[in-house]
């Protein structure tokens, strides 16, 4: 699959199939903002697996103390009278919490704490338990399958109560240490269980304890957790569902007026401008109503267009009918001949008509792909005036150019193209100034810009009309000049070449209040 290529205003292309989130192509955009938020409160729901290490934790802290209980025990037991150990046994039980048993070298029961005094600890029936403890079992049962943690077994009284029916006894007899356990009890709570060998091989002692306290502070702190998550998950729905409230439905309105317009039922649908949003919304609503607005022109003046060249296609195309049909009823050979020059004329005005008409559809489309580089306007009027004196284009009338020094009036932008607008102008120009006249052309730097002056002498353009001449086929010609020698496009193409450079052309009055008018050409300067 090919990757996505952007094309940037300055013709570069990006690829953005690195950036491309197909997987997710077909969620909507209120689904994906829960869906990030709801994985930030999962990763946060890790904390209970964290909780079970430290359980894990808490248990091997309890069995290191067990051992190490039963090692003071049996110490305490050989160093004191045999006549005590009753007493030190329950004594022991009852500080903590658990059972003593102790087993001759035989392996027989000699002791029990529990027959002594009243048991520490008793195990709990899971079934008279109330429903929400059978819940957190099977909330530790889920957690303990996710991470996999060490299964381990359900603790059971052994049936004859001698000390090889106990692993940790056994063990503890091979290894001469103390050796713990642990194991559950059917309340899943933990069960320590410790066994360790009495000094002189006088027998061994076992210790089992119910650590009930660590489930309930696993439990506590795991309840925190869960509160803390659903708090936290509920605020995150909300804001996510805020957030998507503030994006997506603007952005549907976006896209339903959007819509709206492409399919043009009406000249008055506009994009909203959302003036109060100052964020990208708001920025993509103002830059979408921007682009309706500039497309609707477009299209206006375009249909416009459209109907000016019907118009003024058909004035000449009448003129030669009406010339051709002439031909058909005239015998006299001089009015066959001027009647064919009257043909030849419309011929040559349709054929100029139309070239005119292709350029300045042309232009806007031919401007958005040039690419722009720095142009000597000194130099490209330098030239311009040679080529118009060799082909004797100026018509009797002197062009006066006080020409910038090198590299002073540099611009960014199309040589071919600027040179047709002062082409245009300089024909203009020609056409008004009197016989013998004088047309000056200036260009110099004006802070930021490149300023060009263009002077005639001729009759000058009336205030009112000095955005009027811009217009496509805006036709006014100095008297004595045959008809349709000028389409009435070359100052509107102008107009468009040099807003197509970023820059500005407008009519001023002359200096000194001489007559003729005087074009003025802004154009933004080259860097550097």
């Amino acid at each position: 699959m090919e990757p996505d290529i952007v094309t940037r205003n300055d013709g570069t292309q990006d690829s953005e199939s690195g950036l491309s989130l197909r997987w997710s192509a077909r969620l909507s955009l209120t689904t994906r903002i829960l869906v990030v938020n709801v994985l930030a409160i999962a990763l946060l729901a890790g904390g209970l697996f964290y909780l079970n290490n430290y359980r894990d934790r808490l248990t091997e802290e309890r069995l290191a103390q067990a051992r190490m209980q039963l090692t003071i025990i049996s110490d305490a037991l050989a160093s004191g009278d045999v006549r005590n150990r009753d007493a030190l046994v329950s004594q022991f039980s009852r500080h903590l919490n658990a059972r003593l048993r102790l087993y001759a070298p035989d392996g027989t029961k000699m002791i029990d704490s529990f027959a002594l005094a009243k048991p520490t600890y008793r195990f709990v029936d899971p079934d008279a338990e109330p429903l929400r403890k059978d819940a957190a079992r099977m909330l530790d049962k889920t957690i303990e399958s996710f991470v996999f943690s060490t299964q381990i077994p359900n603790f059971s009284e052994p049936a004859n109560d001698v000390a090889d029916e106990w692993s940790e006894l056994v063990t503890a007899q091979q290894t001469s240490r103390a050796v713990s356990s642990v194991s559950f009890a059917p309340d899943r709570t933990p069960v320590i269980v410790a066994g360790k060998p009495l000094p002189d091989e006088t027998g061994s002692i076992l210790l089992t304890a119910n650590a009930r306290d660590i489930t309930r502070i696993v439990r506590a702190e795991r309840s925190s957790v869960l509160l803390v998550i659903l708090v936290a998950a509920t605020i995150s729905i909300l804001l996510s569902l805020f957030l998507a409230r503030t994006i997506v439905r603007p952005i549907r309105k976006l896209a339903r007026a959007a819509v709206r317009v492409r399919m043009g039922r009406s000249d008055e649908i506009a994009i909203p401008r959302m003036p109060g949003r100052r964020d990208e919304i708001g920025q993509l609503s103002r830059a979408l109503s921007d682009m309706s607005a500039a497309l609707r022109h477009r299209i206006d003046a375009t249909e416009a267009f459209a109907a000016d060249v019907s118009h003024e296609i058909k004035n000449p195309l009448a003129s030669l009918r009406s010339a051709l049909e002439g031909l058909e009823r005239v015998d006299d050979p001089d009015l066959q001949r001027r009647l064919l020059d009257v043909a030849n004329d419309d011929i040559r005005r349709i054929d100029r008509l139309i070239n005119d008409i292709s350029d300045a559809s042309r232009v806007d489309a031919e401007l958005a792909r040039a690419k722009f580089e720095p142009i000597d306007i000194g130099n490209m009027l330098e030239q311009l005036l040679a080529a118009r004196e060799q082909r004797t284009s100026n018509l009797g009338v002197h062009i006066a150019f006080a020409r910038p020094a090198k590299d002073v009036a540099k611009v960014m932008g199309d040589g071919g193209r600027l040179e047709r607008v002062f082409g245009n102008l300089l024909d203009n120009a020609v056409s008004f100034s009197p016989k013998g006249g004088l047309v000056e052309i200036l260009a110099t730097p004006d802070g930021d810009d490149i300023v060009i002056h263009v002077a005639d002498q001729g009759p000058g353009v009336h205030p009112d009309q000095r955005e009027e001449v811009f217009q496509r086929f805006h036709s006014d010609r100095p008297d004595g000049e045959a008809f349709g020698k000028h389409s009435g496009l070359g100052l509107a193409i102008a107009k468009t070449i040099v807003e197509g450079h970023q820059g500005k052309i407008h009519i001023l009055d002359r200096a000194g209040g001489e007559s003729g008018a005087c074009f003025e050409i802004r154009l933004p300067k080259a860097p550097g």
